[in-house]
């Protein structure tokens, strides 16, 4: 048959090769386009259905009353980190065993990386930030640096707040499995401190050398 044939179906319609893979070029495109803008409405949809519930949240950091809207999920640790840019608290093992993450709320050390920050309105919370500056140190940080105790150093900051909480644990009488009565006692053992300190882990191996700068600040004996 003569495609020509004007009685044919389509007469008078002629379309070359490319002509032909242009127009079907173009229709792929616009479905995918399509299906693009789809996928987009979609993901927009549910973001704004999904966004995940927040709070405000207001507390005093290092003698600084600070206000925050975080994610209920958020960890004390992550805003600390993330949201206000103290990264003197270390983030370890994120599972409460290393201790690196420290830091002291309402006078007790806490891991920070169990705790969210929303269960914290209206506390008092203290990093290694606030217990001394490069030019005015802590004394358990001058003992830290007197004795060396440390090494990678990336433990030190919840190793310092930990004892220092702790040292304030054993100036309350608040006993151990070590020593039951401490109010009887005038002095601090080491036994005691690597009791007290065991959930602040050093893998650098300091151990001797963090009770050493404990004792010198408790004035206990060895």
């Amino acid at each position: 048959m003569n495609s020509r044939n004007p009685t044919a179906p389509g007469a008078g319609i002629e379309l070359s090769r490319r002509q032909m893979l242009i127009g079907t070029a173009g229709t792929a495109v616009t479905a995918v386009l399509a299906k693009v803008d789809n996928a987009r409405a979609t993901s927009n949809t549910k973001t704004a259905a999904q966004s995940p519930p927040g709070n405000h949240v207001t507390f005093t950091l290092n003698g600084r009353r600070v206000a925050l809207e975080v994610d209920n999920r958020t960890t004390l640790l992550d805003a600390l980190r993330e949201r206000l840019h103290l990264t003197g608290s270390k983030k370890g093992c994120d599972h409460g065993q290393c201790g690196a993450c420290t830091v002291i709320v309402e006078g007790r050390r806490i891991n920070s990386c169990l705790t969210l920050a929303v269960m914290h309105e209206g506390e008092s919370i203290t990093t290694i930030e606030g217990l001394g500056t490069p030019n005015n140190l802590h004394p358990l940080q001058s003992a830290f640096i007197k004795h060396d105790g440390y090494q990678c150093g990336y433990c030190t900051p919840g190793q310092i707040c930990s004892a220092v909480a702790m040292l304030d644990e054993i100036k309350a009488g608040i006993p151990s499995h070590v020593s039951s009565d401490l109010i009887a006692s005038s002095t601090v053992t080491a036994a005691e401190i690597r009791e007290r300190m065991s959930g602040n882990i050093c893998r650098c191996g300091a151990y001797s050398n963090i009770v050493d700068a404990i004792q010198e600040i408790a004035g206990g004996e060895a």
